[in-house]
């Protein structure tokens, strides 16, 4: 390389180093590698005869579940220890503990994704084909440290869904038993979005937030209701946008697709998108 190169090269390292000394110091290098082993060991453990790499063998998957859980730990130990700078013993142990009832939760999803799409041929293909349990899969696991106030592990792993399915669902979401997302590409559900029991989306659906409130400062206001709440037994059709932390679609409630709603929709009502009338074309 020419002078001119190196000298160029070694101004430039002068001032990423100076970035690098201002900046956050915490070694996070490989994290997002250990987010994606962390989801695969966790469903491993959940499912071996699914997505273990190894042969699956009946009568040792409690060996093997044990080995998954036990190198999930460790890792989900090092990684929050990571992130903090502190030990975590207590939300480790507190989210195994948790595990039996994630997996029981997402027995319902899979089954209302076999009940809810005729073109299902069995649980197992739910399971490996379909984006809406990839991505409900990972949320769920994400939840659970979010509700431990483990602090960035589950945006990145909702994130790394997110990257995978066009599915973006915030791990702060509370999302009840018996969810399906039928096709799944482009779904958003916000941090503060509440969903009951047996409620199913289309494609395109966002559950978001209609505006920001702003500090004195000019600066959105964190940590305040944004997003809407849904009901139990509710149809989120294709397109539809439901906006606002007032917002709650009530029990019941069939919303068309391409439907916009900042305002909340009693229990048993059907919301369609009327079409705007469209007088003769002149010639």
């Amino acid at each position: 390389m020419t002078p001119s190169i190196n000298a160029t090269i070694q101004e430039t390292t002068q001032q990423l180093l100076q970035l690098h000394r201002s900046g956050d110091d915490r070694p996070l290098h490989g994290l997002k590698d250990q987010v994606i082993r962390l989801i695969g060991l966790l469903r491993s453990a959940m499912y071996p005869q699914i997505f273990t790499s190894e042969r699956y063998a009946g009568p040792w998957t409690g060996t093997q579940i044990g080995s998954y859980l036990q190198q999930a730990a460790l890792l989900l130990s090092d990684m929050i220890r990571a992130v903090t700078g502190q030990e975590s013993v207590e939300a480790v142990a507190s989210f195994f503990e948790a595990l039996p009832q994630v997996a029981e939760i997402l027995e319902t999803d899979i089954q209302a994704a076999y009940d809810g799409d005729p073109a299902a041929r069995s649980t197992a293909e739910i399971m490996l084909a379909y984006p809406a349990f990839e991505a409900i899969s990972i949320f769920r696991l994400a939840h659970c440290l979010y509700e431990l106030q483990v602090p960035l592990i589950p945006r990145m792993m909702t994130e790394y869904a997110h990257q995978t399915t066009g599915v973006d669902i915030h791990p702060g979401a509370s999302i009840g038993p018996w969810f399906f997302i039928d096709h799944g590409t482009g779904v958003v559900v916000g941090e503060t979005c509440t969903i009951g029991e047996h409620v199913k989306l289309y494609q395109g659906v966002t559950l978001g937030a209609k505006s920001f409130k702003a500090d004195e400062n000019g600066n959105p206001i964190k940590g305040i209701k944004r997003h809407p709440d849904i009901g139990n037994h509710v149809v989120v059709y294709a397109g539809a946008t439901i906006l606002g932390g007032d917002t709650v679609i009530g029990d019941n409630c069939v919303i068309g697709g391409n439907v916009w709603l900042t305002d909340s929709v009693p229990a048993g009502s059907t919301i369609y998108n009327q079409p705007t009338a469209v007088g003769p074309v002149e010639p």
